[in-house]
């Protein structure tokens, strides 16, 4: 999709790094789709997390099929353009994605366990100033996510899901807490189970749902979709 084209009018963007996508992600994406009246969630499939460590993880690809596998057929879809921007934190991913796609609101989805650590995020503070922030609460993370230095200056800023879903005001910053039933769902539970999931994965030629680019594990200055113009420009 590009930004001449017609847009939804409000997507949840949930990000990570789907090391593999498994139910519990297709569930709490459908869940705050429903909650907060979004048109779409977009999975943002990251190259690599600043804070999570490289070892063990799987190649790019095979987690994006993964990814794709679990959205099909659900008003989701599956994006590495992190990649393409070549960005490595979430804030300018996030500025980057609202000076695309202008007609798009946006809204940043996240774990409660996510929260507990946000304040170790780069410029957090940005990030929840350019668009809502819906957190899903989990089970026995609740504990640290309130006592988190980012909790205590996203307090003031609480919001209803109903009033996000209504329209009322899709203003930033925001901070939305859904809670819903616990998914057992965990992508380092199905590692342990499946050592060898990756193997299953990534061998497929697939198109990005967004930018409708190629996926493939290449750096990106030897990407074939990208030109002279895009490489040089990181």
């Amino acid at each position: 999709m590009s930004a001449a084209t017609q847009a939804p009018g409000r997507v949840g963007l949930l990000g990570g790094s789907f090391n593999p996508a498994h139910g519990g992600h297709r569930r709490i994406s459908l869940f705050a789709k429903q909650a907060l009246g979004l048109d779409e969630v977009w999975w943002l499939v990251s190259p690599g997390n600043p804070l999570k460590p490289s070892a063990g993880m799987a190649p790019l690809a095979a987690r994006f099929e993964s990814a794709r596998l679990q959205a099909r057929r659900a008003p989701i879809r599956v994006t590495a353009i992190e990649r393409e921007l070549g960005t490595r934190y979430t804030v300018d991913t996030l500025g980057a994605l609202r000076r695309r796609y202008r007609r798009i609101d946006f809204c940043w989805l996240m774990g409660s366990d996510n929260l507990g650590q946000f304040h170790r995020w780069r410029d957090w503070r940005g990030i929840a100033r350019s668009m809502p922030i819906a957190v899903i609460a989990r089970p026995g993370y609740e504990g640290a996510a309130l006592a988190s230095p980012a909790m205590a200056w996203l307090r003031r800023f609480s919001a209803s899901a109903a009033s996000l879903a209504r329209g009322d005001d899709w203003s930033a910053p925001a901070l939305v807490i859904l809670r819903f039933d616990p998914d057992e769902s965990s992508a380092t539970a199905i590692r342990r189970a499946d050592p060898d999931w990756v193997a299953r994965f990534g061998s497929r030629s697939l198109r990005d749902q967004v930018t409708r680019r190629l996926i493939d594990d290449r750096p990106l200055g030897q990407d074939p979709n990208s030109t002279m113009e895009e490489t040089s420009a990181r």
